[in-house]
């Protein structure tokens, strides 16, 4: 994972006012709740007294409390309570502190800051999740790879006409024109498929190209959106579980009708097609080998994988710094 980034791991609306929520993300089992007035907590899930699993505690009070002594943590992670010290205790309990994860929650997505002390700058995410005019609907999907490789699937070009031959892929248009790619900011790739049936004409390269209105952009660490049309969005979070298991969220946004009621509908209508779709990516991105991803690795890449290319190269700068 690169560090020093806000990742997307969860849905808000999973997290309950009273209920423990229980993930694994960064290879590390996390535990997520909320307090009396719905301040998001997350937090190591082994306690600091004798490693027992605070998933298998509940809430009091707004705290964490551990199933094996009571011992108490507020959204910080802070100790707040150790019973057998005593209610009335003036200890010092900071050696009990968990290690906890920053959030933010936008658009209904919890963002999780991954790095060393206070977050540099705030998460970096599409407009869309914070528009109330769009409705949308969510699906989540596991896979047994590494996030990167599911990032990757997502700006592959070449692959529409065979693993999508069924669906997106219809028509052969197996050729593919450049494809373009620019950079938005430091954070932000752009790219769009421009493929043809191949009747022995060559590819246009990437110059001749431009951005169509049916786009991809991606943001870094973790987050994709396929434009479709003004009123069609898809947005995918892609979420780093542990080395060689990522989860795979994604939302179908529209407006087509303005009326709430029935875009809502919309949206789950277009949350199946999407599963179909993602599943058709699933059944071969498991298969690849290594799990995860790396600039220089051995594989051998052509002019249709450019946007894999500057998203590998951009990776690896980040995690050099």
């Amino acid at each position: 994972m690169i560090k020093n980034q806000w990742y997307a791991i969860i849905s808000s609306r999973s997290i309950k006012p009273g209920k423990l929520v229980v993930i694994r993300r960064f290879g590390e089992n996390l535990v997520l709740f909320r307090n009396d007035v719905g301040k998001l907590g997350c937090v190591s899930d082994l306690c600091a007294h004798r490693g027992a699993s605070l998933a298998k505690g509940c809430v009091s009070d707004g705290n964490i409390k551990c199933p094996f002594h009571g011992i108490e943590y507020d959204t910080t992670g802070k100790c707040v309570y150790i019973p057998s010290e005593g209610r009335s205790s003036d200890g010092d309990f900071s050696r009990f502190n968990l290690k906890r994860y920053e959030t933010r929650e936008i658009g209904d997505i919890v963002f999780a800051w991954y790095g060393k002390g206070s977050p540099e700058h705030e998460p970096d995410c599409f407009d869309v999740i914070r528009d109330d005019s769009y409705s949308y609907d969510e699906m989540t999907d596991e896979w047994d790879v590494h996030y990167s490789r599911v990032i990757e699937n997502q700006l592959d070009v070449s692959h529409l006409a065979f693993v999508h031959r069924t669906t997106i892929g219809r028509g052969n248009r197996a050729l593919v024109n450049g494809p373009k790619v620019v950079w938005l900011d430091d954070n932000t790739l752009q790219t769009s498929a421009n493929n043809e049936k191949d009747e022995g004409q060559r590819p246009k390269s990437a110059d001749e190209c431009v951005i169509k209105s049916t786009n991809l952009t991606f943001k870094f660490p973790n987050m994709w959106l396929n434009h479709v049309t003004d009123k069609i969005l898809i947005l995918a979070y892609f979420i780093p579980v542990d080395d060689e298991r990522s989860i795979i969220a994604l939302r179908f946004y529209n407006k087509i009708t303005g009326v709430k009621v029935i875009d809502k509908i919309i949206a789950w209508l277009g949350s199946r097609a999407n599963k179909v779709i993602e599943r058709q990516d699933k059944r071969i991105v498991i298969t690849q080998l290594p799990k995860a991803s790396s600039l220089r690795m051995n594989e051998n890449l052509v002019s249709a994988d450019m946007p894999i290319i500057e998203y590998r190269s951009r990776r690896e700068k980040l995690n050099q710094l």
